[in-house]
């Protein structure tokens, strides 16, 4: 008893150490007005951890964005998706700040991003300028607020990264004026077994269970005892709250303790963007599929390389087979010191060790996450490299047949509620290849909603072969339809005097657009590629063309397998 007591005291006063002060020198913050967020660092995302802060600028666009710290730009990029048009700026203190999701760049650095882009008659574009050709003061505006790339509506994304190796540090560590003196929220708690012979409440599957509470003090609600026999994990949802907000963010830590003895600990204080895949090891990915719900685990599964984990004993994993009564405490902090206790009791059953279990025929099919494996059949294979797995599995396949658009049968590789790592190669023999047509096959996803995705595809022979990022059902596909452009109220001869800008929409059913090709009186045009909505809009500009006489716009636009579609219109501007 007096060692657990000792080893209480000494995480409570690393608890208290390991909570960061805050630097309020370095930076300012990034926007003019007051400082709200929408999310923070290290949240949940689909396939990787938010890498910095979204910052709200009150539901439009336009604010202005000054640099957080004296220093030079050193790199512009502008793209349909990802961050849109982002500003990236190097300091003498040896970070880096990024601005992501940007209207506008300011003047000087918008002249030079167009002369640029009319340069390699492209939109998207990546710069890297001369280190002296853009220094800028703390505090000078250097772009406008907005809603470009892949952002949801407006805000500025705002990070903080290591100078030396880009990887992104929490911009919480500094003093950017948000106040937080709300608890976390812990909404629900799952317990897992981690191996086959691992029993909860008699079952060999994972439980969750509702959990009850506030401020700070949660239990589990009433349900009936936990009680487990062999070795278990858990995982909890949660979030967190900041003043002055109502959008859920991610917490900054997360402890587990059984019977005061800490066992696992996950800090989001930084992590590089190679590692942020590691996210679907992270959380209960196949809830996250199904539920679209996020639930962290306080253990870490046999793959998972994230390095946010501190203080890991048998990484967070707990044999549970002593006939004794233990106490789980499950500890969630923000980075402002706030934070939320669950406590719950679990009965340890001790293993029956005697009873026999007939493998069953799947675990013929094992595959195990340090090795690399294969599957493969007469018309289908499979390459699994080593370090694709998180944990190891027991493969599964089946084969169906081919129903109305198909040119193969549809291929069930494993489930799509397993994650992947790293890419798998997939080969697979169509059943028909039809004349004339073999360049525009192409491998197709269909999941559990039969929703079709276009995987780029090359041929091996009679075999289409790919590099897939996740298990399902897959077959061979063909896609011979162009894509669709759709001019929003451009009619041939219209007068667009006095119009700001025009708007033309271009989709595409299935490989995707691949490129489109814009030229206004013969000459490339600048026509941004707004990706989320599917439009592309032309800002007239009296530099390029002509006020007040008759202009001719054709647009070239390409699908992933060069189905071509052209549009041509004569207006007067």
């Amino acid at each position: 008893m007096f060692i657990i007591r000792i080893l209480a005291l000494n995480l409570l006063l690393f608890n208290l150490s390991d909570r960061p002060a805050k630097n309020n020198t370095t930076f300012i913050a990034p926007l003019k007005i007051p400082i709200s967020l929408s999310a923070d660092f290290g949240e949940l995302r689909s396939d990787h951890f938010h890498s910095g802060l979204d910052i709200k600028t009150q539901g439009v666009t336009g604010k202005e964005v000054v640099a957080a710290a004296s220093g030079y730009i050193y790199r512009i990029t502008v793209s349909p998706g990802g961050f849109g048009k982002a500003l990236y700026i190097r300091h003498p203190s040896g970070y880096s700040t990024v601005y992501g999701h940007l209207g506008k760049f300011s003047q000087e650095i918008d002249s030079y991003v167009k002369e640029q882009q009319y340069l390699k008659k492209s939109f998207l574009i990546t710069l890297m300028p001369p280190t002296d050709l853009f220094q800028v003061k703390q505090g000078e505006v250097i772009a406008y607020s907005g809603n470009s790339g892949s952002s949801g509506g407006p805000h500025l994304h705002f990070e903080i990264r290591k100078s030396d190796s880009e990887i992104p540090v929490n911009p919480m560590f500094f003093e950017l004026g948000t106040v937080d003196n709300i608890r976390p929220v812990i909404e629900k708690l799952a317990i897992y077994p981690v191996n086959r012979n691992t029993l909860i409440n008699s079952h060999n599957r994972k439980r969750f269970v509702n959990v009850t509470g506030s401020n700070g003090k949660y239990s589990i609600a009433a349900d009936p005892e936990i009680s487990i026999s062999g070795e278990a994990g858990f995982g909890i949802r949660t979030y967190d709250l900041i003043d002055e907000g109502t959008n859920r963010c991610g917490v900054y830590s997360t402890e587990l303790l059984i019977d005061s003895i800490p066992l696992y600990k996950n800090m989001m204080d930084a992590f590089s963007f190679d590692e942020s895949r590691y996210i679907n090891s992270h959380i209960d990915y196949e809830t996250y599929q199904r539920d679209h719900i996020f639930i962290e685990r306080t253990y870490v599964l046999p793959n998972d390389r994230l390095s946010t984990y501190k203080n890991l004993v048998n990484k967070g994993v707990f044999l549970f087979d002593d006939s004794r009564v233990h106490t789980v405490e499950i500890i969630v902090s923000d980075i402002d010191g706030n934070r939320s206790v669950l406590s719950f009791r679990v009965r340890s059953v001790p293993m029956d060790n005697t009873a026999s279990r007939k493998p069953s025929e799947e675990e013929n099919n094992m595959m195990p996450y340090s090795k690399s494996n294969s599957f493969e059949t007469e018309k289908i294979s499979v390459s699994i490299p080593s370090g694709a797995l998180y944990d190891t599995i027991y493969f599964t396949y089946r084969e169906s047949a081919r129903t109305k658009g198909m040119l193969s049968s549809l291929h069930s590789l494993h489930n799509e509620h397993t994650p992947l790592h790293k890419p798998a190669t997939l080969t697979l023999k169509p059943d028909t290849i039809l004349p004339g047509k073999k360049s525009k096959m192409l491998i197709i996803r269909l999941d559990e909603g039969w929703k079709k995705t276009a995987i780029n595809s090359g041929w091996d022979g009679d075999y289409l072969t790919a590099e897939i990022r996740s298990f399902g059902n897959y077959y061979a596909g063909i896609d011979t339809i162009p894509p669709e452009i759709s001019p929003k109220g451009l009619t041939q001869g219209i007068n667009l005097s006095g119009r700001k800008e025009m708007k033309i929409r271009i989709t595409d059913d299935l490989s995707g657009i691949n490129y489109y090709e814009p030229l206004i009186d013969g000459k490339w045009a600048l026509f941004e590629y707004d990706q989320k909505n599917n439009i592309l809009v032309y800002t007239f500009d009296p530099e390029k063309i002509q006020q007040g006489s008759k202009h001719n716009l054709t647009l070239r636009v390409a699908d992933n397998k060069n189905n071509i579609s052209n549009y041509n219109c004569s207006f007067t501007w």
